[in-house]
């Protein structure tokens, strides 16, 4: 075995051989691929091989498409057949919810110039005879989607490979990865050793327990996934295409005369106690007809011939899945040379795009599109326990093919961080989401209502809520827990010189200043979205989303300089957070606080310390709503004490509790931006409106010299906010029309309570920023649109300075 390679690949699955076949397109050579079995076992041997192409959002949409585009042509490319079948696809609407949603789908698939034909029940069955039309609301065609035979096409990527150079080892386990700083240094196997550059975990069902010979955290969850064969029956064609109910929790392709049927029943078992043996390899798992039952009753219901088949056989495999149903990609923190590709549940009709995007992360630096949904940065040290991971995983499998309405929230694995107002909030109504493991109110039940989320697409049970939440914060005073922010702490000798390395804006700015900035990347795309507020001459407090907290500290850390000069800690759990807003917050905030608050001693975008009943309290003055307002950042011991001395004082002033649904109607009338959706890698701060933030004379910072070409050439697209002629219900991803044509994709979208309109954020390209004519798609109905010149709420900022 050679002793050495630039890179090494951990996994001999499909996605393993697609990794190792676009670095060989790119030109590396030196590349090494180990497989402790042999090729494809573990879970891809046994996978269904059916190819679905959209999602949700445009990126990972397109990475999906280049995996058929792939499929068309590897087989001519290597010799080596794939058993490629691109028949296209349906997908039935069962029920009136699930046709809604599939409108959605095929507005979203519009935006992206993406082929997806919506039938009725009468063509999706002239497509596929064998299905009943009773129930069928509809349906979506996909003409380039299909099916491949997993193994032979792992076989082709490996040829493809072989051929660039790849150079594969079957039967060598990795035990060890040796450490040498931030980079793994040696592969340790049990034939021998390789020194490595770089480190791919591929590695599938094993990819957690490959992640802890690493020393980081990969919640990759492995559950039982079964589907049957039928026997055969001479009304069964090959050509017919795949067909996915999900109402009735089945999918389907058809082999030469039969049928290979599966779906995602709600209770399958986890595997592994606590990670899979080793010595597993080309097995499964006894089958388990009681729980198919679930899946092959009401499959029965919708395609009759099936009460005439015979199960030739059952099959029950392993599958990964992550904790939120998507994969699992990306540098973990605290390393520079270990990259990760695994968790995907739906492996074969993603190995093509992802693949070449870990490809390119490794050779480039970047997946070449934002691929933040992927990013294993999303996952945090709770994530990874055996208790959640299994908890979460069971329930994303089971919710694979359930309706999934916009502010759906998880059930499992739930109570595990608490802010110490969680009680308090929750007996005065609040209901609670989760992020990142925090229970975060989302909204409050008051005058009786029933405390639990009833989602829909037009007119959720909080709607009314949020819209009092949303009145009380523009014209009154509210409290809103958001002890779940994300905080660190810079300090040392070289804070100052570091910081302003990082940051776009200028933060060398007075003690006591709070800087509003974006970290750039080299290309000029938004890393991260953060305020910083300068503590001292060389300390400094940096504030950021409750689930990006892993993800920008990993940023932060991967340009810490190598000696002691910088000191940086997070500190999230230490301080609850209360946002006290609201144009009567600051008579509240008098009433309790020991020093003066008005408006010229404690100025908009400055921090003080203040004493607030008997606790000591940082205080940003900074707003997210568009109000007056100030975060309260609070010694968690003494949070409790000081929001019941604000709630106190705050009845003489109508004070009421509000949640994070507020806040997105809120921040969407004000402009403001949300970084994964209005602003990520792929954008930069002059495309985003965020000019103001860039300071290009203070010296050199990171995406200097891209940010200094962008503003001298111009921007080719800009951020628009738009407001609906009627209220529909919008949420991101609805295309947007001028003419008549698509122009654009909505990133963001929801109601503005104060301005009484939908809204919705797109970029346009930079020639239509001043026309009109505009129409927002949402569930396949074009609406007129007003682009509005500015920011449609106190354009002025009087409120906020006030």
């Amino acid at each position: 075995m050679k002793n050495h390679a630039e890179i090494v690949i951990i996994g001999g699955g499909a996605l393993g051989c697609s990794i190792a076949y676009h670095l060989s397109k790119l030109g590396k050579k030196d590349v090494v691929l180990l497989e402790k079995n042999a090729l494809t076992h573990g879970c891809t041997w046994h996978a269904a091989g059916l190819i679905g192409q959209l999602r949700s959002k445009r990126n990972l949409t397109q990475m999906l498409q280049y995996s058929t585009e792939l499929y068309d042509r590897l087989e001519a490319e290597t010799g080596q057949a794939t058993g490629w079948n691109k028949v296209g696809s349906l997908r039935i609407a069962s029920s009136k919810e699930r046709w809604q949603e599939i409108k959605r789908t095929a507005t979203t698939a519009r935006s992206f110039g993406f082929e997806l034909h919506l039938i009725s029940a009468k063509e999706a069955q002239d497509k596929f005879p064998l299905m009943t039309t009773k129930g069928v609301e509809g349906a979506a065609w996909i003409p380039s989607d299909g099916c491949v035979d997993p193994s032979m096409l792992t076989r082709a990527l490996a040829k493809g490979a072989r051929k660039g150079g790849v150079v594969f080892y079957e039967g060598v386990r990795v035990k060890e990865l040796l450490r040498r700083d931030r980079c793994i240094s040696t592969v340790v196997t049990d034939q021998g050793t390789i020194e490595a550059d770089i480190v791919v975990n591929a590695a599938g069902l094993w990819a957690r327990e490959v992640g802890r010979l690493a020393g980081v955290d990969i919640p990759a969850g492995v559950v039982e996934h079964q589907y049957m064969v039928t026997e055969k029956h001479d009304a069964i064609s090959a050509d017919f295409p795949t067909f996915r109910d999900p109402d009735n929790l089945f999918y389907l392709k058809a082999e030469p005369g039969a049928l290979a049927l599966g779906g995602w029943e709600p209770d399958t078992v986890a595997c592994g106690k606590p990670g899979m043996p080793w010595s597993f390899g080309q097995q499964l798992y006894q089958p388990n007809f009681d729980r198919f039952e679930q899946i092959a009753l009401p499959a029965m219901g919708r395609l009759p011939i099936l009460e005439e088949l015979g199960i030739r056989t059952l099959i029950n495999g392993p599958i990964p899945v992550s904790p939120d149903g998507e994969p699992i990609m990306g540098r973990p923190n605290g390393l520079d040379n270990f990259f990760v590709a695994c968790g995907f549940t739906a492996g074969i009709a993603g190995c093509g795009g992802a693949g070449r995007a870990l490809a390119h992360w490794i050779v480039d630096g970047d997946p070449g599109m934002d691929l933040w949904s992927f990013d294993v940065r999303r996952f945090g040290p709770h994530h990874n326990s055996n208790q959640f991971l299994r908890a979460r995983t069971i329930e994303a499998y089971g919710s694979y093919y359930l309706m999934h309405y916009p502010g759906d929230e998880a059930h499992s694995a739930r109570g595990i961080r608490k802010s110490p107002l969680y009680q308090i909030l929750k007996e005065k109504g609040a209901v609670y989401g989760s992020k990142f493991g925090w229970e975060r109110p989302n909204w409050f039940a008051l005058d009786g209502a029933k405390a639990t989320d009833q989602p829909a697409f037009e007119s959720p049970n909080w709607f009314d809520a949020v819209g009092r939440e949303h009145q009380a914060i523009r014209e009154r005073v509210a409290l809103i827990d958001q002890s779940s922010f994300a905080k660190f702490d810079l300090s040392g000798p070289g804070a100052l010189a570091f910081v302003q390395k990082l940051a776009a804006n200028n933060v060398d700015r007075p003690t006591g200043s709070i800087i509003y900035t974006q970290l750039c990347n080299a290309r000029g795309g938004i890393e991260a979205d953060v305020t910083i507020t300068r503590l001292a001459e060389q300390q400094f407090y940096l504030v950021t989303g409750s689930g990006f907290g892993v993800h920008d500290s990993g940023w932060i850390e991967s340009h810490l300089p190598r000696d002691d000069s910088v000191v940086f800690q997070e500190v999230t759990a230490a301080k609850a957070v209360i946002n006290l807003c609201g144009p009567r917050s600051r008579k509240v905030l008098e009433a309790v606080c020991e020093n003066a608050v008005d408006n010229k001693t404690f100025a908009f975008m400055q921090a003080r310390k203040l004493t607030i009943g008997a606790a000591e309290v940082l205080a940003l003055r900074a707003s997210y709503v568009g109000e007056l307002g100030y975060e309260l950042h609070i010694p968690v011991d003494q949070a409790l004490h000081v929001y019941e001395q604000l709630w106190q004082a705050g009845q003489a002033f109508d004070i009421a509790n509000a949640g994070y649904r507020a806040i997105d109607s809120l921040r969407l009338e004000k402009g403001f931006l949300y970084w994964s959706a209005d602003i990520t890698p792929d954008y930069n701060p002059y495309e985003a409106g965020l000019g103001f933030c860039v300071d290009l004379n203070k010296g050199d910072f990171i995406g200097r010299d891209a940010l200094v070409k962008i503003k001298e050439s111009g921007v080719e697209k800009k951020l628009c906010c738009f407001t609906l002629e009627h209220r529909t219900p919008v949420f991101g991803g609805e295309a947007i029309l001028h003419n008549g044509e698509v122009v654009g994709v909505s990133s963001s979208g929801g109601f503005g309570h104060t301005v009484g309109k939908s809204i919705v954020f797109a970029y346009l390209p930079i020639a239509l920023v001043k026309e009109q004519k505009f129409e927002v798609e949402a569930f396949c109905e074009p609406v007129k649109a007003h682009l509005s010149p500015g920011v449609l709420y106190d354009s002025r900022r009087k409120r906020l300075l006030s």
